[in-house]
This record gives structure tokens, C-alpha cells and sequence, in this order.
């Protein structure tokens, strides 16, 4: 582990400030917990602190499965210097006491012994429940950490995983706002108690629950809730060891070989270069993480924008004429920086001479498909969940603006100002070194220039919806046709530049 800090220096500056951030909140939030010994309510801090500490407890189990962090001590690493099973199972479990987790970990306990420290009796029931606390969380770190370097040693497996950890993440802002803008006052209260009294007979909860208990009398379900964090703990630790065993005669997966037969999409579109073009682009959309992870977080949108505009008061009418023009934005700006994501194959494009025009509508072809579904479907979906077909043709045009208007812009955009992206192979969650100034422009301009295209149709939408429904042809007109416009020059725009500028798109492609 000494051996992270003899890596290049920006790791260890790194390193550094997540030690800084990460006692900073701790010193905070000791800061919180001290404050707590003043306030006479017990039942209401007891129900807090369960709360939250059942909460960290998962974030321990979680984080590792979900994400797949690498595990700087592997127990196979120590499979070649015969230590015994128990032995290394025990360095291996003390081992997670250094880090900035841990250390977080036991400022914040110790705050905790000072909010209880009511007495003598509840002071040694704190004490205890946090050290049960403290090594419950570590060793939990522990076990799934190595079930993840287990089961998790394709590089497919750790990239369908962080996929569903960011989907997790996603999913569950709607429910923060909902409990940041809660009335704790009337419902919250009830909520935590019946959430703390849950939790507290649970082995993820029980050590936050014993110190409560005692501060307020109830000591004999202090003593039950400490006997079973206590037996929770120590099954981890036979857990533990059975896994350590198992690892160290387990050795590592080997990726599986496939066979293919044909060439998949390279048969089923024409033999040109503009459907050679579209059938790799619809190879890497489905096989290549990098667009898949993209693509799965777009329907995931809607409902991060719904939950927040419902609770901020729109009416209820309003709200389903959301979701679809929302798809249809991000869809077109997807490709906004496609010709970087081939990194430098592009050079085949460059060499083999390749009519721009045709480069560039090759790769829409994926994202053309995916957004008629997306119009076609949701708008039908839309109509059904308003039961009003009239604003059908204003939910098609204002979308049909958005989608091909960032796909004509991103067109020009991918060819004249490509940006480092994430190469081939790596991680979809991997940062690339990139000029900020630059990717924030592009992704700018992009964004904004659909908006600006699909103005017309927004506003004659909005004359449909507020003076005629007669407005709603002339939004699903306007949006077509202006959509198909700059769709059309983009394309052909994008393909004279791309021809003109091939060697310095190889170059950057080189460079990143």
C-alpha cells in the first residue's frame, strides 16, 4: 500500500486532497454530533443516528459491488508466500484501518460517543457500539471488495456494473429532492421513527441503535440489539475468512472466446461506403460501452427533470410534453464529438479517401433509428397519458427539430472541433485529458444551436396549447421542415470539412 504514493506525483496529490476533503467532513460533522449531546429529545437523535448509519453501512456494501474498485490487496496476491488462511484473513481485515475512509469513519464514531456520553452506562454502551460499528463497516468494505475483484474481473462485468451504479445514483435523486422538500415537521418525524425502529433490530442498524437505547432507559433492548450486532459481526468475520480461503485457491478469470459467423451488420446493409460506415457505427452502438452507456442513461433523464418540476408546482398537464423532446435532444447531441471516439482509426476514413457526406450521414444512421422510435413511440404514449391527439403533431415537430438539428450541427461540430474522448477499450467513466475550454464550447454550441432551431415550433407548440389548436400543424411543420434543413446542410457541410481538415483530424485523433 506504501507503494501508491511511489507512483507519479499527481496521484499523490490526488491522494492528498481526498485525505483533505474527506477529514474536513468528518470534522464537521464531529462538530454536528457534539452539538447533539445539548438536545434533550433521545428518541429523535437515536432515530437519526440509526438511520444514518444504516445508510453508511450500505453505502460500504455497495460501493465496492457496484463500482468495482480495484483491490490494492487482493488475498490472491498473497497466494505464493504460504501464510495461513486465518493469519492473512486478520492483516488483511487490520489492513482497512489505513485509508481515508476509515479514518472519516472514526471521527465521526467518536462524535457519536460524545452525543451519548449521558452517563456511565450509556457512555461504555456508545463506546462499544461504535467500535462494533466501526469494524462491521471495514470488514463489510472488506468482503464485498473482494467479491467484486472476484466476480467482477471482466472488463464487460465491471462496465455493466458501473452502468447500474450511476443508474442507482440517477434513480435515487428523485428521492433526495422528495426528502429535501419534505414537511419533516408533520411527516418526517413519523417516518424516522418507524424507519429507526425498523432498522435498529437489523444487522446493518443494531450498533447504531445500542447507545440510543440506553440514553433512553430501554436497556434491555440496548443489551438484545448489541448481542446482535455483535453475532453480525462475528459471522462477517467467518465470512471472511471462507472467502479468503476460497480466493487464494481461485485463480483469476480468463476471458471466454467467441465465435462469430458473417459479419453481422457489414452483411445486411449495402455495400457502399455510406452503409459501410452506418453498419460499424451500429456495431459500436451496440457492443462498444462508450455509446451504450450513453444511450441508456437518455430515457433515465425524464424523470430526473419530471420529479423536480412536479414538485416545484408545474401543472400536471404539462408535464408528459416533456419526456420525449428531452429524448430527442440528447440523441442529437450525441454525436456532437463522434469522430473522436474512433480515435486513430480514423485514419482508414482519411486514407481510403471516403466521400465526407458519406462519413458523416454513415454514423447517423444509429441515432436516426433510435430517435424515430423514440418520436414515434413516445409521441403515441404521450397522447394516450393526455388523452388529447392534438398535441400530438407539436410533441412530433418540436422533437423531430431537436433530434435532427443536433445531429446536422454535431455533423460539423465532430469534424471541425473534435475533442479528447475516451479511447477505445477504456473504461466509459475514464476522464480523458482534454482542453476545457474546448469541449465546453462544442458541447455548448450544440446544445443551444437545437434549441434555436427548434424556437419556431416551441412557439407555435405553445400557440397550439394556450390560443388554437389549429397552431399545432404549424409546429409540426415548422419543426420538420426546419429539422431536415439543417440536418441536410449539416451533413453535407460536416462532409466538406471533414474532407478538407482529414489530416488534422488525424493528428488531433494522434495527439489525445
Amino acid at each position: 500500500m506504501a507503494n501508491l504514493f511511489r507512483r507519479s506525483a499527481w496521484q499523490v496529490v490526488g491522494m492528498v486532497v481526498g485525505l483533505v476533503y474527506g477529514l474536513g467532513l468528518a470534522f464537521l460533522l464531529f462538530l454536528v454530533l457534539v452539538g447533539l449531546r445539548a438536545f434533550d429529545d433521545v428518541a429523535l437523535i437515536r432515530d437519526v443516528l440509526i438511520v444514518a448509519g444504516s445508510l453508511t453501512v450500505v453505502g460500504f456494501i455497495v460501493v465496492p459491488l457496484v463500482f468495482g474498485t480495484d483491490d490494492t490487496l487482493d488475498p490472491r496476491r498473497f497466494a505464493l508466500f504460504g501464510i495461513p488462511d486465518r493469519t492473512l484473513a486478520f492483516g488483511l481485515a487490520v489492513s482497512a484501518l489505513i485509508g481515508v475512509p476509515a479514518l472519516v469513519l472514526a471521527i465521526v464514531l467518536t462524535g457519536t460517543i460524545v452525543t451519548w456520553s449521558r452517563g456511565f452506562g450509556e457512555t461504555l454502551f456508545a463506546i462499544v457500539g461504535a467500535a462494533l460499528a466501526f469494524a462491521t463497516c471495514l470488514l463489510v468494505a472488506r468482503v464485498t471488495t473482494a467479491l467484486g475483484s472476484l466476480l467482477l474481473a471482466s472488463r464487460r462485468a465491471k462496465e455493466f456494473s458501473g452502468v447500474l451504479g450511476l443508474l442507482i445514483i440517477v434513480a435515487l435523486s428523485p428521492v433526495i429532492v422528495l426528502l429535501v422538500t419534505a414537511d419533516w415537521s408533520s411527516a418526517g418525524i413519523p417516518l424516522l421513527e418507524s424507519l429507526g425502529g425498523i432498522l435498529g433490530w437489523t444487522p446493518i442498524g443494531a450498533a447504531f441503535a445500542v447507545p440510543g437505547d440506553a440514553a433512553a432507559g430501554a436497556w434491555g433492548a440496548a443489551v438484545l440489539k448489541l448481542l446482535i450486532a455483535a453475532a453480525s459481526l462475528w459471522v462477517l468475520w467467518l465470512a471472511w475468512q471462507r472467502l479468503v480461503a476460497l480466493m487464494l485457491v481461485t485463480p483469476g478469470r480468463e476471458a471466454s472466446s467467441k465465435s462469430y459467423r458473417g459479419l453481422g451488420w457489414f452483411d445486411r446493409l449495402p455495400h457502399t461506403a455510406t452503409g459501410t460506415i452506418a453498419a460499424r457505427s451500429l456495431t459500436y452502438w451496440f457492443r462498444d460501452a462508450r455509446y451504450w452507456v450513453a444511450f441508456i442513461m437518455i430515457p433515465v433523464l425524464p424523470v430526473v427533470v419530471l420529479v423536480p418540476l412536479s414538485i416545484a408546482g408545474v401543472p400536471s398537464d404539462y408535464l408528459p410534453l416533456i419526456p420525449v423532446p428531452l429524448m430527442a435532444l440528447f440523441l442529437g447531441w450525441s454525436v456532437h464529438n463522434d469522430t473522436a471516439y474512433d480515435s486513430t482509426a480514423v485514419w482508414l476514413h482519411v486514407a481510403s479517401g471516403v466521400r465526407g457526406a458519406a462519413d458523416r450521414f454513415g454514423r447517423l444512421v444509429p441515432v436516426l433509428i433510435a430517435g424515430v422510435l423514440v418520436i414515434g413511440l413516445g409521441s403515441a404514449i404521450t397522447g394516450l397519458v393526455l388523452e388529447d391527439d392534438r398535441l400530438l403533431p407539436s410533441v412530433i415537430g418540436v422533437s423531430t427539430a431537436l433530434l435532427f438539428a443536433g445531429l446536422g450541427i454535431g455533423s460539423v461540430s465532430s469534424a471541425r472541433f473534435p475533442y479528447p474522448a475516451v479511447k477505445p477499450g477504456d473504461s466509459p467513466f475514464q476522464q480523458p485529458q482534454s482542453t476545457g475550454a474546448l469541449s465546453a464550447f462544442v458541447q455548448s454550441i450544440t446544445m443551444f444551436g437545437a434549441l434555436i432551431i427548434a424556437a419556431p415550433a416551441l412557439v407555435f407548440a405553445g400557440f397550439g396549447i394556450f390560443v388554437d389548436p389549429e397552431w399545432h400543424l404549424l409546429s409540426l411543420a415548422a419543426g420538420v421542415g426546419l429539422g431536415l434543413l439543417v440536418l441536410i446542410g449539416g451533413v453535407w457541410l460536416g462532409g466538406r470539412v471533414f474532407e478538407r481538415r482529414g489530416p488534422e483530424i488525424l493528428q488531433a485523433a494522434m495527439r489525445a
